[in-house]
């Protein structure tokens, strides 16, 4: 077992919490309701369904990438927050959440594993969003199509790729911002002359910018593309801590 707070300085201290102030996530413990920790399970979001997967293995601590706190919400302890609330205080489970921070992380971040998984050469950090550079850019080995690494994330991720744009544009420089990036993150790689914008969202608005600009999209799907980041933060803790860890997946197609 170990001390709540000796793991929240530790995840405070790895993710650099207090070098993204202005995230819409209230990063960081969100909610404390036990002091020692024995199991600790993780999981891409905070939900009924993680909670009470959290409760049936009798863990005491939930790390997800998002919280169930954001800026001044909730400002009511009601309906859906009441029960979320009742089961983690009533069942002794505390819980951490880490977006951005855990989104940017150099090493154990969700855009440095992505561009791990296709050997993304001379990255670099950019588009800066809330005070963070957010994506990581980078060069293939050598030039491929998007099918190629489609296959690569699918094998990694087990999800469903799908790919925008040209299928059988040659492509070289890559740019990948996990979850939501949307037609900014789309726009800072068009920016970055990227021959191709990997994220977890291809949203409507981008569609026609997709076609004109020519730059091809490979939408992972959100959730799948933000759970490389999840389970590397876990086998940190199972390597820092003498304490059972489990990954809870929750998967929402999207």
């Amino acid at each position: 077992m170990t001390q709540l707070k000796e793991i929240t300085k530790y995840l405070d201290e790895l993710l650099d919490i207090a070098a993204i102030p202005d995230d819409s996530s209230n990063n960081g413990l969100q909610v404390e309701a036990a002091q020692v920790v024995k199991k600790a399970v993780f999981g891409v979001d905070a939900c009924q369904a993680l909670f009470e997967a959290a409760m049936n293995k009798n863990a005491d601590f939930i790390f997800v990438h998002h919280g169930i706190s954001w800026r001044s919400e909730p400002r009511r302890f009601t309906g859906m927050t009441a029960l979320r609330l009742e089961l983690l205080f009533s069942n002794g489970i505390s819980l951490y959440a880490a977006h951005l921070p855990l989104d940017a992380h150099q090493k154990i971040g969700h855009n440095a594993l992505l561009a791990d998984m296709i050997k993304l050469q001379d990255c670099y950090s950019f588009a800066n969003y809330n005070g963070c550079a957010l994506a990581r850019g980078g060069v293939l080995p050598q030039t491929c199509l998007a099918s190629e690494l489609v296959e690569k994330f699918e094998s990694e991720l087990n999800c469903k790729a799908k790919v925008f744009g040209n299928p059988d544009k040659k492509l070289k420089k890559i740019g990948v911002i996990s979850g939501g990036g949307g037609l900014d993150g789309l726009l800072a790689c068009i920016n970055e002359e990227m021959d191709c914008y990997v994220s977890g969202e291809m949203t409507h608005m981008m569609y026609h910018v997709v076609r004109e600009s020519g730059i091809t999209v490979i939408e992972l799907g959100h959730y799948y593309s933000e759970i490389p980041g999840v389970l590397a933060v876990m086998n940190e803790i199972e390597k820092k801590f003498a304490i059972e860890c489990e990954f809870i997946d929750i998967p929402t197609s999207l």
